[in-house]
């Protein structure tokens, strides 16, 4: 596991050159979801590729960017399911992005992944990593090291709310629970980046951020493998909990890689507010 953890540094320190430095336009190729692809995705998506390929606990990698998982070394033990760089279209406006790791057994299932990092790349770079030693903070050092700063541990209850999904598609008690939120004197914070919304929350003690179904997409946009069951793991991890309404995200398998769902992660009082809605609806 170390081995990865050092491999997901040596590319991320190559993904902050890459978002500072090089080409943030469309390419002409498009992805699995039919999404014309950023140069920028698909260049952090072979810098991941090229850094894991000599790793042979790796038995295989699955990206965002790509349709299928591919084979790396078949006696490998990990599977990788990863998106090499979530938010890419806030680069060009200079807002935080950041890369998600899960690492799975087996299959990618919710309950076989082991464990989860996230990087993000903004003002600093830090790295997050979370397994069965907790939750874990780390930040790029001017030597292009990443030194330990901390452990992460959620309150029982936070005041950040960041609310995702076309509100004119919400369903009216999701609504009313986004809005019970803000009444009770909760901030907003929605930056439209996954990565840099779910680390403030973590960051600053607690909250919930949430990505329901809507009346347009009502399994959500959230992919389980790449983005979902990893922030799930970090943040049941550090103390609180992950659910898509009313069922644990890691009791969750997918339908197939691409698959989505619904999504709630927060503190244990703000999700248990969450599943008092979703229950009645």
């Amino acid at each position: 596991m170390q081995e990865i953890y050092n491999a997901i540094q040596t590319a991320a320190v190559k993904i902050d050159y890459a978002i500072k430095h090089e080409d943030k336009g469309y390419s002409e190729k498009q992805n699995s979801t039919g999404d014309i692809q950023l140069k920028l995705d698909i260049h952090c998506d072979e810098i991941i590729e090229e850094i894991f390929a000599p790793i042979t606990s790796i038995k295989e990698l699955a990206s965002e960017e790509k349709a299928e998982p591919f084979t790396l070394h078949e006696d490998g033990k990990y599977l990788i399911g990863y998106d090499p760089l979530d938010g890419s279209s806030l680069a060009d406006v200079n807002l935080s992005v950041g890369s998600i790791f899960g690492i799975y057994e087996n299959d990618y299932s919710g309950k076989n992944l082991k464990a989860a990092v996230y990087v993000v790349y903004g003002p600093r770079v830090e790295m997050v990593t979370a397994d069965e030693d907790g939750v874990k903070l780390f930040r790029l050092s001017p030597d292009n090291t990443f030194a330990f700063i901390q452990e992460i541990k959620l309150k029982e209850k936070g005041k950040l709310n960041a609310p995702g999904g076309t509100q004119k598609n919400w369903l009216p008690h999701h609504k009313a629970l986004v809005e019970s939120f803000f009444a009770e004197g909760y901030r907003l914070r929605y930056s439209g980046g996954m990565v840099p919304d779910l680390h403030q929350i973590l960051l600053k003690g607690g909250g919930i951020f949430s990505y329901p179904g809507t009346s347009d997409v009502p399994k959500g946009k959230l992919r389980k493998v790449f983005e979902v069951f990893p922030f799930a793991f970090v943040y049941e991890k550090a103390g609180g909990e992950a659910i898509d309404g009313t069922t644990r995200l890691l009791d969750l398998a997918p339908e197939h890689i691409h698959d989505t769902t619904p999504c709630f992660f927060g503190s244990k009082e703000e999700i248990q507010k969450v599943r008092n809605t979703y229950a009645n609806n």
